[in-house]
């Protein structure tokens, strides 16, 4: 199961290396054909923005780990561990709670967009923005995954981040 988990994370990996390549090649190419060539591709800006909007959504989805995501604990560093388990775990289930009542929503908005394309390339919209839809599944899923895994005695996230045998748990940590 782990070897499965770790292709799966490193294929993520991958989809973000190759988005990231895509929206480089693009924005070169843009600079290239607007000052060199005085002769600007329209479609590039567009390639630029859906690779960016899908690496980063992708990316903090399958790619990130705890230790990689931004926090303000000024609070939280102030208080005893038995109120941070509390805090975090309340972190947890307004993540899982707001994710998951928006989630029909969301999937309502974006398959609404399938009667629209992008302007220069003509890509459906609704192709473009299903990225928040795997995003939003996968922040379900972990932040539930986090709820249960704190509610049972598991450790909080500082100090997970020092063992990284908890790292990889089986489902993608937020």
């Amino acid at each position: 199961m782990r070897r499965t988990l770790a292709w799966l994370r490193a294929l993520a990996d991958n989809v973000s290396a190759a988005l990231l390549a895509a929206m480089f090649a693009a924005f070169i190419l843009q600079i290239f054909t607007r000052y060199v060539m005085n002769d600007p591709l329209s479609w590039t800006q567009e390639v630029c923005v859906t690779a960016w909007l899908w690496l980063v959504l992708w990316g903090s989805a399958f790619s990130l780990t705890e230790r990689d995501q931004v926090r303000f604990d000024v609070l939280y560093t102030w208080v005893g561990h038995r109120t941070r388990r509390w805090f975090a775990i309340t972190s947890a289930a307004a993540l899982f709670a707001g994710f998951a009542a928006s989630f029909p929503a969301s999937l309502d908005y974006i398959t609404f967009y399938r009667i629209k394309k992008s302007p220069t390339i003509g890509i459906r919209l609704d192709v473009v923005f299903s990225v928040y839809a795997i995003f939003a599944a996968a922040v379900i899923v972990r932040s539930g995954y986090e709820v249960w895994r704190l509610l049972r005695g598991g450790r909080l996230p500082e100090e997970r981040q020092t063992d990284h045998s908890e790292e990889h748990t089986g489902v993608p940590t937020i």
